[in-house]
C-alpha cells in the first residue's frame, strides 16, 4: 500500500502530521525498515531532516535501538552520523548514554563516525 502511495505524484512524503512528524519519522520510530527503504528510494526525502525536537531520523533510530534502521542510514552518503541535537549531543553520545552495546559497535565501525564526539 505504501509503495502505491509513493508512486503517486500528488503524495508528499515529507508531509507533516499534526504533531509535526513526517512519515519517515514514524517509520524510524517504530523500526519499519521496509517502509524506510521505500521512502528513501522515492527521492526528495531528507534523511537528515530535523523533527520538532531538532532530532534526526538517525538520532531516533539510535534512541529506539533499531540496529537494522541504523545500518540503513549509515550506508548512505547523505546522512551525517555526527549531527548534534539541540542538547549538542551526537547519536554516538546517546548510544553510549543508553548503553546500547550493539548500536555503539555499529556506530564505531562506521568510518564517518567521530568517536571524539561521543
Amino acid at each position: 500500500m505504501i509503495k502505491l502511495l509513493l508512486e503517486r505524484k500528488d503524495v508528499d512524503p515529507n508531509q507533516l502530521d499534526k504533531e509535526g512528524r513526517t512519515p519517515l519519522w514514524w517509520a524510524v520510530y517504530v523500526g519499519y525498515e521496509g517502509v524506510i527503504k521505500l521512502l528513501l528510494e522515492r527521492g526528495g526525502v531528507d534523511p537528515n531532516q530535523l523533527d520538532i525536537e531538532d532530532r534526526t531520523p538517525l538520532w531516533w533510530a539510535v534512541n529506539q535501538g533499531h540496529e537494522g534502521v541504523i545500518k540503513l542510514f549509515l550506508e548512505r552518503k547523505d546522512v551525517d552520523p555526527n549531527q548534534r541535537d539541540k542538547e549538542d549531543r551526537t547519536p554516538l553520545w546517546w548510544a553510549l548514554n543508553l548503553r546500547y552495546e550493539g548500536v555503539i559497535k555499529l556506530l564505531l565501525e562506521h568510518e564517518d563516525v567521530d568517536p571524539s564526539t561521543g
